[in-house]
């Protein structure tokens, strides 16, 4: 039976494919030899722009008398900016050595003594390098974003598992949200909130918000029905049932969703700048604007910094248990446990242990008769539930204690600002670094060969990416890229898909975007090859090396949270201005998703199947190629799709730089006020990335769906 099934749905895809191959080549020979079908025919342009421009012009001229402005979006920026205002005023007050102690309590209490100190240095960089108030600035916009987004996006979550007809409706929604470019957001938040700090933490909400929706839903729904139905039983109503069993349950993916929040959040803290946020993300703009290398890594290290401690920070709540000091430990609190063998590695484990060890038996005897007088006089005037709260939660009303006697011990000794002798001297370093690349790098002659990066951007140029952009506007027309789309959508999942992505396929060109549209695609096409080149070969030698696992760890964290703008001065100097520039900046970016999914899927493979291979004397190399590749097929296939989503994610960071295409439109419509040419180009760029994605997701289900059945036939 399941063979006779897996026979009728191959038999109707190859007559799907085979009838659509037809329609295509029949096309191709009109276009060829009978008449040319042409460009996409302008006159088909809707000039969704005209509306645009116009609606913005009617805010500019009703800004400051329409209700909609005067009762709404002015109050609502006046009371953002007052809070950013304060917090940020708020941190730059307090002394740094105050705020680094207390991130040290909490993290060593939260997670380990590692974090704590990981924790310490990433704050510590952000002084040596001279930029404290900057990164407390940034922190004071991460904070008041993110707090708003979780606000906004753990109800919708909750509405969306609780009614899925609401989760549907704003699926799409979602989707639009995550795969538009950042740049784009920055339009229509200019023309409600102007060029300040609130339009900036408008768009970071807006582009942070869906992993929080997304993952409250999904936290909610995986919650067990058994146990849902059980509290039903007792009789609990479905709001006692909401707070008291699904939310507690489903807490630590609620969690990972504000993690990614929080990361998505920083991520869009350069793009802001161009918007009036301050902070780190200017100084980066402002090194950029002017080349100075050393000092944009500085900041975009800085952000780096930033991210690894609000990464581990947040990480540590997704955990369901917590970590309590006790007088005893285990295991080592700061070297891995495999060092254990080493004297020196005992000896200052042995002295950490001694040190908590004091700390407790200090707490016994000095901090637990504090807090229980203060319980007994608490209790002497009613006030019992703080009396127990405070009983409770000693540690934190002794590391309250100990940080309000350190924040008075630092104005008393004039000691609140970072100290200035204090330097870490990196921007001399880098640049004199990024100058000899430069020189030396760009072309260097060997004999009568010339190598180095100018020639090999030529290369990528002569040989890559013009004649894919000739293939795809002069070889094939409009009417063929469409049909291509759809039996690609036909083959891989059937007529609603297939329609679906016809239909905004050719909305493309009714924006007035297509010649624009395959500029972009042929780059995208390089950028993702080459992307994969380089990730497949790494992320199967990191699933089957440990040691060179170690090593690539670290490498991959700095390339996915180092602002993407870093990236393009260095690589400016490199390979000059234009389209190259954009695609290795693509290509770096986009270099982490897929070597970690390509690692995790081998590591994944099913232990029994390897083993059974070995069992049959297959070599290793067979084992990879003929059993863990096709099982860890599923999982690169995921991570083909993020990295074709983060490569097209700087389509209009790459505009930035020369890069031709839909990413350039973009920034000219921003930078000359052409609100409607930019939004045009921005929803071109949606379209291709959803287009993408549901082809990439839907080749991925089949291949898992194909798998699933001939492993039913053969068991």
């Amino acid at each position: 039976m399941i063979n006779r099934q897996i026979f009728n749905r191959r038999f109707q895809a190859n007559t799907h494919l085979a009838v659509a191959t037809f329609f295509i080549l029949f096309l191709l020979l009109v276009h060829h030899f009978i008449f040319n079908l042409g460009d996409f025919p302008k006159s088909w342009d809707v000039h969704l722009r005209d509306p645009i421009d116009t609606f913005k012009i009617w805010i500019i001229g009703h800004r400051t008398t329409h209700p909609i402005f005067t009762l709404f979006f002015d109050p609502f920026s006046d009371t953002i900016d007052f809070i950013l205002r304060q917090i940020e005023l708020f941190l730059v007050w307090l002394p740094w050595s105050v705020i680094v102690v207390g991130i040290f309590l909490v993290a060593q209490k939260m997670t380990n003594l590692r974090v704590a100190f990981l924790s310490v240095g990433s704050l510590l960089f952000m002084g040596l390098v001279g930029l404290w108030q900057e990164s407390m600035q940034t922190l004071a916009l991460m904070v008041v974003s993110v707090v708003i987004s979780l606000s906004i996006g753990i109800p919708l979550g909750i509405l969306s598992a609780r009614y899925p007809r609401f989760e549907t409706a704003i699926r799409p929604i979602l989707d639009a949200m995550q795969t538009m470019p950042a740049f784009v957001y920055l339009i229509p938040v200019l023309l409600f909130f102007g060029v300040a700090r609130v339009p900036s933490v408008v768009a970071t909400i807006i582009y942070a918000i869906p992993p929080s929706i997304r993952l409250t839903c999904l936290g909610i729904r995986q919650v067990p029905q058994e146990t849902v139905e059980a509290a039903g039983a007792f009789g609990s109503t479905s709001r006692q049932t909401l707070y008291k069993v699904q939310l507690p349950l489903a807490m630590p993916t609620i969690m990972a969703g504000v993690n990614q929040t929080i990361m998505m959040a920083l991520s869009i803290v350069v793009i802001a700048a161009l918007i009036g946020a301050g902070g780190l993300g200017k100084v980066v703009l402002d090194s950029l604007r002017g080349l100075h290398v050393g000092q944009a890594m500085e900041a975009g290290l800085a952000i780096v910094f930033m991210a690894i401690l609000l990464d581990r920070l947040s990480y540590a709540f997704t955990k369901t248990e917590q970590r309590y000091i006790t007088p005893t430990w285990s295991t080592f609190r700061l070297l891995p446990e495999r060092t254990r063998r080493f004297t020196i590695a005992q000896t200052i484990e042995r002295g950490l242990d001694n040190l908590y060890r004091h700390g407790h038996r200090f707490s016994q005897r000095v901090v637990t008769p504090m807090v229980k007088f203060i319980q007994l006089v608490l209790y002497r005037f009613g006030k019992g539930d703080v009396a127990n709260w405070g009983y409770r939660h000693a540690y934190f009303v002794t590391s309250t204690l100990f940080l309000l006697i350190l924040l008075g011990i630092t104005f008393q000794l004039n000691w609140a600002d970072f100290p200035s002798t204090w330097q870490l001297p990196l921007q001399q370093p880098i640049d004199n670094s990024v100058a000899w690349m430069r020189d030396n790098l760009y072309e260097y002659k060997i004999g009568t060969m010339t190598i180095g990066t100018g020639p090999l951007s030529s290369v990528i140029i002569i040989y890559c990416l013009d004649p894919i952009d000739n293939f795809l506007q002069r070889w094939l027309a409009w009417p063929i890229i469409i049909m291509v789309v759809a039996t690609m959508a036909l083959t891989v999942s059937g007529w609603k898909l297939a329609l679906f992505s016809t239909v905004i396929t050719l909305f493309i060109g009714l924006l007035g975007m297509w010649d624009l549209a395959m500029v972009t695609l042929s780059q995208v096409i390089v950028a993702v090859v080459l992307s994969l080149i380089i990730a497949l070969p790494l992320g199967i030698f990191t699933a089957i090396n440990d040691t060179f696992e170690s090593v690539m760890r670290p490498i991959l964290d700095v390339l996915q949270t180092i602002p993407t703008f870093v990236y393009l001065v260095p690589i400016i100097m490199l390979f000059d201005v234009g389209r190259v520039p954009g695609i290795m900046a693509s290509v770096l970016y986009a270099l982490p998703p897929s070597i970690r999914l390509t690692s995790l899927g081998i590591r994944q493979a099913s232990p029994e199947s390897v083993e059974a291979a070995k069992a049959f004397g297959s070599t290793p190399l067979q084992i990879l190629l003929k059993v863990q590749l096709p099982l860890a097929l599923p999982s690169i296939m995921m991570g083909i799709n993020q990295t074709i989503m983060m490569v097209l994610a700087m389509v209009v960071i790459a505009g930035m730089v020369g890069g031709a295409g839909l990413g350039l439109e973009a920034v000219n419509g921003l930078a000359r006020n052409q609100t409607g040419r930019g939004v045009e180009a921005g929803l071109a760029i949606v379209i291709m990335a959803v287009v993408m994605d549901r082809l990439m997701q839907a080749w991925a289900k089949k291949q898992e769906k194909a798998k699933n059945l001939a492993e039913g036939a053969t068991s």
